[in-house]
């Protein structure tokens, strides 16, 4: 069993906790350090930290998550985008498999308007959960997923209405449909994977004006049968 704990997730910061029972880890640094510690109820006991890309709501206290003495994963393209050093910082990269304790953690490409993105599919021999954040689109399917969080930002009726408004810019709008998953896209991916060993779907990075979290929660749990759960909500 895998528990999950949603520290953060959205445009203001990102951050989720997530254990095995033998090798807790983090799953992006997007909000300081001192909120990590105070969300873990200062019991902090982290064995390495994901990090997915460098937009600052996801990796915002890499360095001092790494001085506090643990390991920061992230492709080469992050590193020198963020500019986090140190021996703690760990160069990783899409496809090649590693090991954190009891995971085996394997980064895969995804699409997002940054220098060297990626999620990652983790497992320990028992369960498997899957990470997929700020990506327009999942190229892959996975076997045998237990837990999934995956973006689920913004639905293109509300998007679009909100252009209407004048709320959102032309501009953005089109910046976020090509950099972010929508309600539409989640759907398309979850029908073409294999949930039958699913437990918990988390649908994270909802958007603060172009999302609706009861609805998205609704209609994926109609879709799927699954239990769902909304970061943030």
């Amino acid at each position: 069993m895998i528990q999950i704990n949603v520290l953060a997730s959205g445009s203001k910061g990102n951050c989720y906790h997530i254990t095995d029972g033998q090798t807790p880890l983090l799953l992006e640094a997007g909000i300081y350090w001192k909120n990590i510690q105070r969300g873990l109820g200062f019991q902090v006991d982290i064995q390495g930290c994901l990090v997915t890309h460098e937009h600052k709501d996801h990796s915002k206290a890499v360095n001092e998550v790494a001085k506090a003495g643990i390991d920061v994963y992230m492709t080469e393209g992050t590193v020198k985008a963020t500019g986090a050093s140190g021996h703690r910082i760990r160069q990783i990269k899409a496809g090649n498999q590693f090991a954190i304790g009891t995971w085996a953690v394997l980064p895969f490409k995804t699409e997002h308007d940054c220098a060297e993105p990626v999620g990652y599919l983790l497992g320990n021999g028992k369960d498997k959960l899957l990470f997929a954040t700020d990506t327009f689109y999942l190229r892959y399917c996975f076997n045998g997923l237990n837990y999934i969080l995956i973006e689920c930002n913004y639905s293109e009726d509300i998007l679009k209405a909100n252009v209407e408004a004048g709320i959102v810019p032309v501009d953005l709008k089109n910046r976020i449909i090509k950099s972010h998953f929508g309600l539409a896209n989640v759907k398309e991916f979850l029908k073409a994977n294999d949930l039958s060993r699913v437990q918990e779907i988390y649908l994270i990075h909802l958007s603060d004006g172009n999302s609706d979290a009861d609805r998205f929660k609704r209609e994926i749990q109609g879709l799927t049968g699954k239990p769902v759960y909304v970061a943030g909500a």
